[in-house]
């Protein structure tokens, strides 16, 4: 089959599918036909209809679990990068109910780099929070939170299952949030985040490094957060400064 003609094939099939899914005639959490109905419906080979589903894969609008089929796939949460916001604030604008699951709370020696992020020496004493924050009951993110100690102490004898992180340090501690930095890269995730968020071994991960900045340039609170890659995307806008 001439390479054209089998491009067009796979296209339609792909552009059907996807408007079903589109138009509601296939809902999150359906299972597509089999390989061997949509052979007959499309009248195509079964290279063809991998190809087309491959294609939906990629697009993410469906995913195929090993043993069971082929599922259209919740849409992915998409995550605005345009001011400093906390994980709850972030979900309640998205109209999504956020909840937390609290896995360690611990005064820990802080490493290099924690000592860098927060203007400590190395070997100082900080508090280490680790979360799994959820929206919708789903596994969302994996948090791992570093304040100095004597804030610290004091955000760990509130209930970190209900109350946000930031909240407590603007409302209850007096702490305003001014700016913060990100740093933003993909990785594979380990034993621990796999774990917590309930995804396979190296799975792809968003990973952001926040560090968050009080009045006078106070780092007060850093963080490393992991996003699950197959529900979240992250979006900003770009302006152009114009050369002179």
């Amino acid at each position: 089959m001439p390479v054209a003609q089998d491009a067009l094939l796979y296209s339609r099939v792909e552009t059907v599918l996807a408007n079903e899914i589109a138009d509601g005639d296939l809902k999150v959490g359906d299972q597509l036909p089999t390989e061997d109905s949509l052979i007959v419906r499309f009248g195509v080979s079964r290279i063809t209809v991998r190809r087309a589903i491959q294609n939906l894969v990629s697009r993410g609008l469906v995913e195929i679990r090993r043993g069971k089929g082929t599922f259209v796939a919740a849409p992915k949460i998409t995550q605005e990068l345009k001011e400093l916001s906390g994980f709850v604030e972030d979900m309640h604008a998205l109209g999504r109910n956020p909840t937390a699951r609290v896995v360690s709370k611990e005064i820990v020696t802080a490493d290099a780099t924690v000592a860098g992020q927060l203007a400590l020496t190395k070997g100082e004493r900080v508090v280490r929070i680790r979360r799994v924050r959820l929206a919708d009951g789903v596994p969302l993110s994996y948090d791992e939170t570093y304040l100095p100690l004597e804030i610290g102490k004091k955000i760990i004898t509130n209930n970190l299952k209900a109350e946000p992180i930031f909240s407590l340090l603007e409302r209850k501690y007096d702490v305003p949030l001014i700016e913060a930095e990100y740093k933003l890269d993909a990785v594979a995730a380990d034993t621990e985040v796999a774990a917590a968020l309930k995804v396979k071994q190296r799975s792809p991960i968003f990973r952001i490094e926040r560090t968050s900045y009080s009045t006078g340039n106070r780092p007060v609170d850093y963080e490393r957060l992991y996003y699950r890659g197959d529900l979240v995307q992250f979006a900003t806008r770009l302006v152009r400064k114009l050369p002179r």
